[in-house]
């Protein structure tokens, strides 16, 4: 966070506590509105001590209501950037030609309902032989989308003009000899926290839910430069939370009595229904993993500074990550080797190579397990299935524990900072009044708790984060992936804060007949070896090949 940030939230913080409400002076500082300011933080000071500072406390006050006076936009980062990578790390940038393994030649499917549930891989093929024109696969995506979206509540905006003129300049191209990869002429859809210049981009907020951004992402842009079609924009939470929207809750397909998790609410609902091959979603604490599992898909979630955020609306600078939501794992690698790569107009980004073959045997690679997590009265069976899955093929699986020194909960309060200070004048407006969710737990009231965090304990939840980064290397290098149930103990917290690539796929249904997942974990920037054992897993099971019966026609 810069020193801009840091006194905008230390400066709320103190407004508050000293008998201030925000924006507005109620009274002047005096020693007792100093100790209770003190009783919130956790410490004491003696009269003089108190009596000391008030002057120190009044002139940053006034420079803080003078630092008000010039509005912060949300696409203005910090300048202090956080950096994931641990002593003596560097991860690979010699970038070479992928290897997907991709057919040569298939059959097009009769049915339309069939040929919009096939994965990006056989989508690809059958562009690239001819066997389907890309506008007639757009055509088919946006029937369904104007069909179930409402039923879902999934959909912000729907690009058919657009869409449809992109997807005929394709069919051209391929016509003419220029063939731009595995993404050609493929429909796909955004999280609609992502700005594309001519259209609205809501965030799934009230207070933003006609804003209009003069650019477009990076991701975007690389998808369309990719050849990829851009159908519409999906909801998300509001403000990158839960499945809770402007416009009501996005549902679950297969379950339509249940919200579709959050915050990739609609990008996850909507690859589950057969709306869009694939969307790209963003986690900041869960928002892939959470509604890929509850939605039955495939979620990557990449190292953090591995894509671009250029674009993005920021909830937390230094947790927040782009990632596709698809059919399949081998769909995610294609789709990350597209969004890969360092940003100029993203400080936070880091060069790195993602390099897939599809000719390197999966056996190679060192697997181990979260053993705890996979044993005891509440441990799932579909989790030990992916386990006896990968033994019965011969997987060599190490048993091991998740054990660090550092506790993640509370270096988690850095988000809440952020987050604070990315929506800053939402809350010193009241503008947060106008969000759906108003509980203890929604955004309202956290940003508003987060403001009593102070600046000190922001910069050494920091240096901790640092310590726990170092120990997760240490972990970690010593596998190249790591399998464990998706929300079982700190591991999620823990990856999130300190950059891990995390892969979320289907693996059976619970007894209520909802999607459960498996989670793999694999070292900084090396999101191949996910998806080479997660493809495995997946060409050898059928749980992602399950469709929601409401969506199945």
């Amino acid at each position: 966070m810069s020193s801009r940030a840091f006194l905008i939230f230390l400066g709320a913080s103190c407004c508050l506590a000293l008998g201030f409400t925000l924006g507005k002076k109620s009274g002047e500082i005096t020693p007792n509105s100093i100790e209770g300011a003190s009783e919130l933080i956790g410490l004491s000071f003696t009269p003089a001590e108190k009596d000391s500072m008030i002057s120190r406390l009044e002139n940053q006050l006034n420079n803080i209501e003078s630092l008000r006076k010039e509005p912060i936009d949300n696409s203005v980062s910090p300048a202090l950037v956080f950096n994931p990578l641990p002593k003596g790390f560097k991860p690979d940038t010699e970038q070479k030609k992928p290897d997907w393994g991709l057919a040569t030649a298939m059959e097009l499917p009769e049915k339309e309902s069939d040929i919009a549930y096939l994965p990006v891989h056989q989508l690809a093929v059958l562009i690239k032989s001819k066997k389907i024109s890309s506008e007639r696969l757009t055509k088919i995506y946006l029937d369904r989308i104007k069909t179930y979206s409402d039923t879902l509540q999934c959909l912000i905006t729907l690009m058919e003009t657009e869409a449809l003129s992109k997807a005929k300049q394709m069919d051209e191209e391929l016509a003419s000899g220029n063939y731009r990869g595995p993404l050609h002429g493929i429909p796909y859809g955004i999280k609609d926290l992502l700005a594309v210049k001519g259209t609205k981009t809501t965030w799934g907020a009230m207070p933003y839910k006609d804003q209009e951004i003069d650019k477009t992402a990076a991701v975007v842009q690389k998808l369309n430069d990719a050849g990829a079609v851009l159908v519409g924009k999906f909801t998300l939470g509001a403000l990158a939370m839960g499945d809770v929207w402007y416009g009501g809750v996005t549902k679950n397909p297969w379950n339509l009595e249940q919200g579709s998790s959050g915050s990739s609410a609609g990008s996850a609902s909507a690859v589950s229904a057969g709306l869009v091959p694939f969307a790209l979603g963003t986690e900041t604490l869960g928002s892939i993993v959470s509604p890929s599992t509850r939605n039955g898909v495939t979620g990557l979630r990449p190292t953090y500074g591995r894509v671009s955020k250029d674009g993005a609306m920021a909830l937390s600078w230094s947790m927040d990550k782009i990632g596709p939501i698809s059919r399949s794992a081998l769909d995610d690698g294609i789709i990350l080797s597209v969004l890969n790569g360092a940003d100029i107009n993203d400080a936070s980004t880091i060069e790195a190579a993602f390099n897939f073959d599809a000719s390197m045997s999966v056996k190679d690679l060192k697997v181990g397990y979260f053993k705890p997590y996979f044993e005891g009265e509440r441990v799932q069976e579909n989790d030990k299935a992916v386990l006896e899955l990968l033994k019965n093929q011969g997987i060599e699986l190490h048993p091991l524990e998740l054990k660090t020194s550092i506790q993640a909960g509370p270096i988690v309060m850095m988000l809440m900072v952020e987050g604070a200070s990315a929506f800053d004048e939402l809350t010193r407006a009241g503008w947060d009044d106008q969000l759906v969710a108003q509980h203890k737990n929604a955004w309202p009231n956290l940003f508003r708790a987060a403001r009593f965090i102070p600046a000190v304990e922001y910069v050494q939840l920091s240096r901790q984060r640092t310590l726990l980064i170092q120990e997760m290397h240490e972990l970690m290098k010593e596998y190249d992936v790591i399998v464990t149930p998706s929300f079982a103990g700190p591991q999620l917290q823990i990856t999130n804060l300190t950059g891990h690539p995390a892969l979320c796929l289907p693996n059976g249904f619970n007894d209520r007949n909802s999607p459960t997942s498996i989670t793999l974990l694999a070292n900084l920037f090396e999101e191949e070896k996910l998806v080479m054992l997660g493809d495995f897993i997946q060409k050898n099971s059928d749980w992602q090949a399950k469709r929601p019966p409401l969506f199945d026609q």
